[in-house]
């Protein structure tokens, strides 16, 4: 049996362009980490919120996908809680909070270093077998 996370990533040419390494994965969690580059940094001298929430949705998408049946992103939102900069390294822990039926809710806590950083929370809904 193929592993479902390993052929979903290996497909995701965004994750890849944007740097995003899988560190591991598990039934309902997964762990990705990123490297913010220059090309990241907004007017302000920081990361822009998007490559934040990148790595968090790369986790996210890991954790739900992490079952067999392909899952989507049904909604995810996400609070910024620390400013993040270039070359920080930040690492995205995904954990399941719950699965009802097609849909199930994701945490995700994107840290530099122990320092939070943000926090996701994703809901996804399956979609199909893969």
């Amino acid at each position: 049996m193929t592993d479902p996370v390993a052929t979903m990533l290996a497909a995701d040419q965004a994750s890849r362009d944007l740097g995003i390494e899988l560190l591991e994965s598990a039934p309902g969690r997964a762990t990705a980490r990123m490297r913010v580059t220059a090309s990241m940094v907004n007017g302000h001298h920081l990361a822009h919120g998007a490559f934040v929430f990148a790595v968090a949705d790369t986790a996210f998408a890991c954790a739900c996908n992490s079952h067999g049946p392909v899952a989507v992103a049904a909604g995810a939102d996400i609070t910024f809680v620390a400013p993040v900069h270039e070359n920080d390294e930040l690492v995205a822990e995904a954990v399941e909070r719950t699965r009802f039926g097609r849909n199930g809710i994701y945490d995700v806590t994107v840290r530099r270093g122990t320092e939070i950083v943000a926090e996701f929370r994703g809901h996804s809904r399956t979609v199909g077998e893969r």
